[in-house]
């Protein structure tokens, strides 16, 4: 595929010199770059080892990328791109990726591995995991997720002529996995049973409005049943998962997983390296090398195994908790806040601008931190870098579910114990109205006993696949202030589960009242303490709203 030459001027910066290139190159550097005479451009229809060496060597080239690729990517008779690319959507095409990773690796050796792993990536699908791998796999921050969401399907139907579960690796052949499979087989038809009750009982509560389609209505019940529900289904519940990310982040990811204690996590680990291989092989050569990557995972095995024993030879019982609590943060935060909203625009060192700003009245600081904060129009309007400078530390205990929604949000610092019965479980307000609490309440002791039994057999680990999702967990959440302005105002929004909704309230009303931060909070205009009956009703409003206005409803 090639592309014309600026189909669309841009405007071009003033200055800017276009280079010359000949119609031959021209005509070769349209097959590959998306622009050939701006400033800006993107690189197309080569291998990603290629586009990584590419930049690699920019990195070390005067040169401009567009001339250092026919100066030196494609005039070298076996590892040039030419050859590679001649053969790129023939039969042949695997001698061409041959020659890339050869050229790769001549970058490779010559400007170190790290910075060149970055540089290339690749998207990879990964389904039928269970809950308890997609949190393995959405660990780490360097990469993009993207997984079924259990507020918008039904788990009653079966795949393949059984429910939708997981069944570890561990117990199988073993005299656990008929109880294993009986009591996840009775847990789905209880589950499906209750969704057969929960969607009549909220279509007649909240009846069709006339100015809703039935889609609209449809949608919004659907996602008030699962809401509600969703905490019946176990940990071994699958799930799909998308995932794009650099080599280094699937290096890092791969490494880790096969140092993890669960079959599942392992096998994916080889599954997935083996289809890595098939796309950006050069990134991976480490992950199983015995002095690399197995010494790595290794060492990852190691330390998790000693700080395990350590923490089970405390001999201490967990104190009672609330569900939320502020356990960290910095008294003199907003004080640093304010002082860092003026360091970058002018020319004082940061301990004078700090010295500076403890001199000025409450009210003074506040209003250097309401500057800062301008005026927002909407939530998508942040403050800069300088709400980086004070954080909050949060210690959580929720339901299963809740934690899975928010352990999405991987830039800010996240770490979760395991699944398991011990800090009790919750139960919707609503299963009363459908007279379904005694079913709940047996599904949760039932497989109480089941997680206990597999525990004894084959340690906690594994039992955490047999936990459902109204089971408490506990987890840290570590987060700057910038990071709050984005999680709490997003997770309060009116569409949110109301579990989530929850916690994010009162980490808001956390850092207010406890931490004093009352400037910083004030300006977090956007989180929504308000209840709401049907949450996710207005978020089907905007979407029907938006297909209506592309000509896309039926």
């Amino acid at each position: 595929m090639s592309f014309p030459t600026n189909p669309s001027p841009s405007p071009v910066p003033a200055g800017y010199h276009a280079e010359s290139f000949t119609d031959e190159e021209r005509t070769l550097l349209g097959r590959f770059f998306t622009d050939i005479d701006g400033p800006v451009f993107g690189i197309v229809n080569l291998p990603e080892v290629v586009k990584g060496a590419l930049f690699a060597r920019y990195s070390r080239s005067p040169k401009s990328v567009r001339r250092l690729f026919l100066d030196e990517f494609v005039s070298e008779p076996d590892l040039g791109v030419r050859a590679i690319a001649d053969n790129l959507g023939e039969t042949d095409s695997v001698v061409g990726l041959e020659k890339a990773r050869g050229l790769y690796d001549r970058v490779f050796t010559q400007f170190g591995d790290d910075s060149v792993a970055q540089l290339g990536g690749a998207h990879i699908a990964c389904e039928q995991a269970s809950n308890v791998l997609t949190k393995v796999l959405e660990w780490g921050r360097l990469a993009s997720y993207l997984e079924q969401s259990t507020r918008y399907i039904f788990y009653d139907r079966k795949l393949g002529g059984r429910y939708r579960y997981h069944v570890p690796g561990e117990i199988i052949g073993s005299p656990l996995e008929t109880d294993f499979r009986s009591t996840m087989d009775d847990l789905f038809d209880t589950y499906s049973a209750l969704i057969g009750r929960a969607v009549p009982y909220y279509e007649a509560l909240f009846p069709r409005e006339d100015a809703d389609s039935m889609g609209v209505w449809r949608s919004t019940i659907r996602a008030k049943a699962c809401d509600d529900l969703r905490g019946m289904l176990p940990a071994a519940t699958t799930s799909n998962v998308g995932i794009f990310g650099s080599g280094q982040a699937y290096e890092m990811l791969l490494m880790r997983m096969r140092a993890h204690p669960l079959a599942e996590v392992r096998s994916y680990s080889d599954l997935m390296l083996t289809e890595l291989r098939k796309m950006i092989p050069s990134f991976l050569t480490r992950v199983d090398v015995p002095d690399r990557g197995r010494a790595w995972s290794n060492y990852l095995a190691s330390v998790a195994a000693d700080l395990e024993t350590r923490v089970a030879d405390l001999g201490l019982t967990p104190e009672d908790r609330p569900e939320v609590k502020l356990v960290d943060w910095d008294s003199d935060g907003e004080t640093k806040v304010a002082a860092a909203a003026l360091y970058a625009v002018g020319d004082l060192p940061d301990d004078q601008l700090l010295a500076y700003v403890r001199s000025l009245s409450l009210d003074d600081r506040a209003d250097l931190i309401r500057a800062a904060v301008g005026p927002r129009g909407n939530r998508r309007h942040k403050p800069g870098r300088a709400m980086e400078r004070t954080s909050y530390r949060f210690d959580v205990l929720s339901d299963y579910g809740i934690f899975r929604d928010l352990q999405r949000h991987r830039m800010l610092t996240i770490e979760w114990q395991r699944l398991s019965t011990d800090h009790g479980y919750i139960t919707p307000d609503a299963l009363a109205d459908i007279d379904a609490t005694a079913a709940w309440d047996e599904v949760m002791d039932r497989t109480a006993a089941l997680a206990e039994r597999v525990a004894a057999a084959f340690g906690p680990a594994v039992a955490q696949y047999a936990v459902p999702f109204a089971y408490r967990v506990r987890y840290y959440i570590q987060m700057n202030a910038r990071e709050a302005f984005h999680l709490l105002e997003l997770r309060s929004q009116a569409s949110g589960h109301p579990g989530y909704r929850r916690v994010a309230q009162e980490m808001h009303r956390l850092i207010r009242d406890e931490a004093g931060h009352r400037v910083i909070a004030d300006a977090m205009q956007y989180v929504d303490h308000n209840d709401y009956d049907l949450a996710r009703l207005e978020g089907e409003r905007r979407a029907a709203a938006k297909r209506a206005a592309l000509g896309l409803d039926q």
